[in-house]
């Protein structure tokens, strides 16, 4: 485990440090803002702290912002954790979260941003400053888009739980739901057992007569172990879609896609790690073994939760009784940086897990 744990310290350090050459928005840091921003081109730099809400919400706009303007050379969009480079951010007379100024090519001489924080109206401001012509890229939509020749393939996967809305273009129910209907996508975008779908019944009536199918939208739920599907008579809003999904596929995620503190936690493996945790020296190797036996009882996800369990006891047995809140503590920094999603993910089961031990 010790070498894993810096091999994710490694990880975060180069998230934050270096400059790749495959990144949207380049994170800035006190070593490298001089060498990206002032130089030959110009750049459109978002100083702000992880906490902050108003960031938060930002943060969409402001990357799809950096994947638009990705390939303009004469434009860098980076950004700035001021909770980590505060001496940065205080050179630049930065008061409040976020801060958006624009570094004419050439200069250090910032000037802020008092727009409307969208993404067209960033792109609109930096193409003025910098002298481009770039428009927005459409954000691509995380709802697959079922048709007659891959309807089968998607919603009769026996591997897959799949929800279907029925619409019709025209329908103004179905407008309504759409952008809903697109979050909850977006939710579950990496749960690789759950398909969000659509299909025009306008177009292929055929389907949707065969389902029965009468009035827009019509919602379905087609689950693993049931093909015919089953009709969904729930709320339309987002948390309802999001707690019926998390009750049938056994998932635990909230609305804006994060895992909650009951991911990756399995009751009769909780039991065992808290009887471990007062357990005494020579208890805890008979504890344990019963670890190992729940443990390969365990299939599909639970097999892969069983195995962090496992590494979680026999790190708190070798590095005794603080281990796990460190650990704890250590995960909760990582997961303030800027990382990939598969990454937060990981970080977040993994902090559930050892809360067992703490």
């Amino acid at each position: 485990m010790e070498k894993y744990q810096q091999i994710w310290v490694f990880v975060g350090a180069l998230a934050l440090l270096a400059v790749s050459a495959l990144a949207d928005v380049v994170f800035l840091t006190e070593e490298n803002f001089e060498k990206e921003v002032g130089q030959d081109r110009g750049a459109l730099v978002e100083f702000y702290a992880p906490w902050c809400g108003h960031c938060k919400k930002l943060a969409p706009e402001y990357e799809n912002l950096g994947a638009s303007f990705k390939k303009a050379k004469s434009v860098l969009i980076g950004k700035v954790d001021c909770d980590e480079h505060k001496t940065l951010c205080s050179k630049y007379g930065v008061s409040g979260y976020p801060t958006i100024q624009w570094f004419p090519k050439g200069s250090l001489e910032p000037k802020n941003y008092e727009g409307p924080r969208t993404a067209e109206s960033l792109a609109e401001f930096v193409n003025n400053e910098g002298g481009t012509n770039v428009k927005i890229a459409a954000i691509p939509s995380n709802v697959v888009v079922l048709t007659a020749e891959n309807f089968d393939e998607f919603v009769l996967d026996k591997t897959k739980d799949v929800l279907v809305e029925f619409y019709a273009p025209w329908c103004g129910h179905c407008k309504n739901l759409a952008p809903t209907y697109e979050k909850l996508a977006t939710a579950f975008k990496l749960e690789e057992d759950v398909v969000i779908a659509n299909l025009d019944a306008d177009k292929y009536r055929d389907l949707a007569e065969k389902f029965g199918v009468s009035g827009f939208p019509t919602l379905k739920f087609f689950p693993k172990n049931n093909k015919a599907g089953e009709d969904y008579d729930g709320g339309r809003d987002l948390e309802d879609f999001v707690i019926f999904i998390n009750e049938k596929c056994g998932t635990s995620r909230d609305g804006k896609g994060q895992l909650t503190p009951k991911a990756g936690l399995v009751d009769s493996l909780d039991a065992l790690a808290k009887e471990l945790v007062y357990a005494g020296k020579e208890e805890k190797k008979a504890v344990f073994a019963k670890l190992e036996e729940e443990v390969q009882k365990l299939d599909g996800v639970s097999s892969r939760y069983g195995k962090i369990y496992l590494k979680a006891a026999k790190n708190s047995m070798e590095k005794g009784a603080d281990y796990a809140k460190n650990e704890i503590n250590r995960l909760t920094r990582m997961l303030e940086k800027s990382i990939s999603p598969a990454k937060i993910d990981e970080f977040i089961l993994k902090k559930n897990i050892l809360s067992a031990f703490a």
